[in-house]
């Protein structure tokens, strides 16, 4: 078998005919600048070949859920081993998907509290246990020989009504007594029950006093009452009353659990899962705060969002003018200035029935007799009424999650919640950090007999666990939602999973693993990795790390540029060659030929700052943070240490609800000032520009606009009479009708994620036959989308306005991605790039503030230094930059560090060195400043 993986004649996307030789079980980096052609040969090639493979074994029935089994655009590829691809997407959007359900820890847990958790009584507080029926009635005659025993039978327990027919059943059965609440009847006297009263009713089984040889009389007794009862009797003396169970049942009062099975600790399913929230753990509410916003307004002033104020001959406020008027609530009157009550009519409804009259648009009178539903209320209604995804959307606009009032976030029925091991119950583990619960796990306490039947259980769930303590996320816990991960946080759980796994000869094509990760956990990341490969495996990792690629046993450098300019095996051999390499731009920065230089000035900003006191959201700790304005602020720490939560969950939102008049949820903390020295604030996030192909980077900074300007203004246009929106594929007209424009055709897969084909007419332009006949420089307009963003500079030069937005463009790096590419395959990176680009055609107002979440995702050294210089250009100008961020070349150049630590999770949270990149350096505490030293 061949100790390499050898590839002859790649092409796919801009690979120019690659050959080469790849060593099997090492550990492999492919780098080079963004858009070189490293995804299209790890990824695209690779493992697309290796994906290929596997599903051409499998029959045709399980090949057709599978889709996308193209062959790469290669002539060969041989040594390939079974692959399995590690990226940059989150798990999952379920909201029921947790970090302790994707790495399957979650089960394991809930296969230990099914076998050694110990129920506990939550009213009295203490451990209950299951009988059977040898132990039940070994427990009666343990008392005294002449004790007076009565035998009962609890069927029916706090339950209103007559219960005359059951009554009435017992007697035809044979039996002859009850008791009913506290006394004993016979069952052929007149029982009078309430019907509006809870009633207890127990059948009496026996009445005896112990004498010689009773057993089985007592055996049959005991069994007949637990039978009449599932699994419950009551066992009363003159001195005592005691209820014993073949369940968990508590001896002093109600309280009983069912045989404990792994299933009752899923809130997936109905026998675990809170039933207020059905095992979400929150609620969607409609919040009175984003339905008024401004209480300062009254109603005829537009207070209430939802309403408008303006068109009184609408249906809801004629309603609302009426229920105003009977109540003699002033709709002229300041909200803040209403009592609770009036504002309850509104919101909420009216206490009493009303009659309506209503005059409709044409003309129509309705009448009407019922309660005003009120605002809220209605929105309530129609949520969970409609049909229509745009209504449901508009109302969540107006909805805040809270957790739920019954379970309070923990997703589980109270009863299952009662279960514990050492004092905890299953919650209360998958809210540790998985650091602190790899040390629980490591103290528990257990008997022996747990012990024996735990040990494999503990085996795995500790394996587990140090997993993902080896791949840098022990401040993550268990019960965070998996939707909340970062795209490195989910690939490091993938990840860590894999390793789980301990396969060998896999191939592992890993999508920059580092990304979300400061360099102090950069080396346990490094170690996993090894780990993977000692297993006898093979990794190609695309990386742009430079501790990887001293770590690594190969190098693969591909470019030498970018699109059409890149495609090309640059270098491959190891990290000492690529140093002396003349044409590897890689190895002139890992040399330090080229580097990002260090500034010579520190800005001294505007003198303004925004100021946050007291900011305790999530794991920060009552911290006081100033963000000086007019300045590059990089705030840095480790993973988990609480940079998100304090930039994106309370500055971000702080400044947007400022600015903006929003009511979104800030982060707590107790004051904010400053905002009023910004006018706007820029949220360059990774999130997608569009969640359909239809959605591109062209329409989305707004050059296509002015693209089918210049083909309006053809000769040939002209003449047929075409207009601008001839050449939009969103409207009818131009586009091709068969797949609306969208170039391809959705087929939905039901339970798997939808496969996208080619349209079998347009093959994939988008337009028509007419309106790709429109040429301009003998380009038609789908061929002008296919370009690049350098190849379109070219092509627009002599057009301005056109080659001002392109120029933005390629400014921020993104020179080598096309116009019309669909914004789904847009990396998180690619996406905020674009978002940046968009912004920074505006004109500086030189009080915007710019929040960049980890902006050097995806990107080279050669690309930072080009990042570096656009965000330098926006600070210049006077406006606000403030980017979350690990990347060294960034944070050297920051007017401003803010460093939070020490470390992540409940240990992170604090301030641990603030200043000039000096001012961090000489602070012996701070871990970034610990790095910096060797960058500076």
């Amino acid at each position: 078998m061949t100790d390499k993986i050898i590839i002859k004649g790649a092409r796919e996307n801009n690979l120019k005919n690659i050959n080469l030789e790849i060593p099997k079980n090492k550990l492999v980096v492919m780098t080079g600048v963004s858009g070189s052609g490293k995804s299209s040969l790890a990824f695209n090639t690779i493992y697309a070949e290796g994906r290929r493979r596997y599903v051409e074994s499998l029959s045709s029935y399980a090949r057709q859920f599978l889709g996308g089994t193209d062959k790469p655009d290669v002539d060969l590829i041989e040594g390939l081993s079974p692959s399995v691809s590690i990226d940059q997407k989150t798990t999952s959007k379920n909201p029921r998907s947790t970090v302790g359900t994707v790495t399957e820890i979650y089960d394991f847990l809930r296969l230990l509290y099914a076998r050694i958790g110990i129920p506990h009584c939550p009213t009295h507080k203490i451990p209950i246990t299951s009988q059977t029926i040898d132990e039940i009635v070994n427990k009666v005659l343990e008392y005294p020989i002449n004790e007076k025993i009565q035998i009962l039978s609890p069927i029916i327990r706090d339950k209103k009504g007559e219960h005359k027919e059951l009554l009435n059943n017992l007697k035809k059965e044979g039996y002859s007594r009850v008791r009913i609440d506290e006394e004993i009847k016979d069952l052929d006297e007149e029982i009078n029950l309430e019907k509006t009263k809870q009633h207890n009713i127990d059948v009496v089984i026996d009445r005896l006093i112990l004498k010689d040889d009773i057993r089985s009389r007592l055996f049959s007794s005991v069994e007949t009452a637990l039978d009449l009862a599932d699994g419950r009797c009551i066992i009363k003396t003159d001195n005592e009353e005691k209820i014993y169970s073949e369940n968990y049942a508590c001896p002093h009062c109600d309280f009983s659990l069912p045989e404990l099975e792994p299933r009752m600790f899923s809130f997936n399913a109905p026998i675990g899962a809170c039933p207020s929230c059905n095992g979400i753990g929150s609620k969607m509410e409609i919040d009175e705060n984003q339905i008024i916003p401004d209480k300062n307004l009254s109603i005829n002033q537009g207070a209430i969002k939802t309403l408008n104020s303006e068109d009184t001959d609408a249906i809801a406020y004629t309603l609302l003018f009426e229920a105003c008027q009977k109540y003699n609530i002033d709709m002229n009157k300041k909200i803040k200035d209403l009592t609770r009550e009036e504002l309850d009519i509104i919101l909420y409804g009216s206490p009493d029935i009303m009659e309506f009259e209503i005059t409709t648009k044409n003309g129509n009178v309705l009448k009407r007799k019922e309660v005003y539903e009120g605002i809220i209320t209605n929105l309530k209604r129609r949520y969970l009424e409609t049909t229509s995804e745009y209504i449901r959307e508009w109302i969540e606009t107006y909805m805040i999650e809270n957790d739920c009032e019954v379970c309070h976030g923990a997703r589980l029925k109270p009863s299952i919640l009662n279960i514990k091991i050492n004092d905890h119950n299953i919650h209360d583990l998958t809210t540790l950090s998985i650091r602190n619960l790899i040390k629980f796990f490591n103290n528990i306490k257990l008997t022996e007999t747990e012990q024996q039947i735990s040990k494999l259980i503990l085996s795995e769930v500790k394996d587990r666990l140090n997993f993902l303590d080896n791949v840098g996320l022990n401040y993550l816990n268990l019960a965070r939602r998996s939707s909340t991960l970062s795209g490195g946080e989910s690939q490091r759980i993938r990840l860590a999973t894999q390793i789980g796994s301990r396969l060998t000869g896999v191939l592992y094509v890993l999508d920059e693993p580092s990304i979300g990760l400061h360099q102090k956990d950069n080396q346990r990341l490094l170690g996993a990795l090894k780990e993977m490969r000692d297993l006898g495996n093979t990794l190609i990792v695309v990386e742009h790390d430079e501790e990887t690629m001293k770590e690594a046993d190969h190098i693969i450098d591909i470019g030498p540029g970018a699109g059409k300019y890149g495609g090309e095996v640059v270098f491959s051999g190891n990290y000492n060659q690529i140093l002396n390499h003349e044409t590897s731009i890689t190895g002139q920065y890992l040399s330090k030929r080229k580097q990002i230089e260090i500034p010579k000035t520190i800005r001294e900003g505007n003198g303004k700052s925004i100021k946050i006191t007291k900011a305790s959201h999530h794991n920060l700790k009552n911290i006081d943070v100033e963000i000086p304005l007019g300045k590059f602020n990089a705030i840095t720490g480790v993973s988990g240490s609480g940079k998100s939560s304090l930039v994106n969950d309370i500055l971000l939102v702080a400044a947007r609800n400022h600015l903006n008049k929003h009511q979104e949820k800030v982060g707590a903390h107790k004051s904010i000032k400053g905002l009023n020295h910004i006018d706007k604030v820029i949220d360059i996030s990774q999130s997608p520009i569009g969640r359909t192909p239809r959605s591109n980077p062209a329409t989305y900074v707004g050059v296509f606009d002015e693209i089918r300007d210049v083909f309006t203004m053809t000769k040939e246009a002209k003449i047929k009479g075409f207009s601008k929106g001839r050449f939009s594929f969103n409207v009818k007209g131009g586009r091709c009708e068969a797949c609306r424009g969208d170039g391809i055709k959705r087929i939905s897969m039901h339970f798997l994620p939808d496969v996208y084909v080619p349209c079998e007419v347009c093959h994939g332009t988008r337009y028509n036959q007419d309106t790709l006949e429109i040429k301009y420089k003998q380009k038609n307009i789908s061929e002008v989308l296919d370009m690049t963003v350098d190849d379109a500079l070219d092509f627009f030069e002599s057009l301005p306005k056109i080659y001002k937005k392109l120029k933005v463009m390629k400014e921020v790096g993104l020179g080598y991605i096309k116009l019309g590419q669909s914004s789904p395959t847009l990396s998180g990176g690619e996406a905020q790039r674009v978002k940046l680009a968009k912004e920074l055609q505006k004109k500086p107002t030189g009080k915007s503030l710019f929040i960049l979440d980890e902006p050097t995702t995806g990107l080279h050294t050669d690309d930072v230094k080009k990042l570096i210089k656009v965000l330098n250009k926006i600070v210049d100008k006077g406006d606000t930059v403030v980017v979350i961020e690990h990347n060294l070349d960034v944070i050297k150049v920051a007017d401003n560090i803010i460093d939070l630590g020490p470390d992540g999770g409940e240990f992170g949270g604090q301030i641990i060195a603030q200043g000039t990149p000096h001012q961090v350096m000489a602070n012996k505490q701070s871990y970034t400043g610990e790095y910096l030293k060797k960058v500076y």
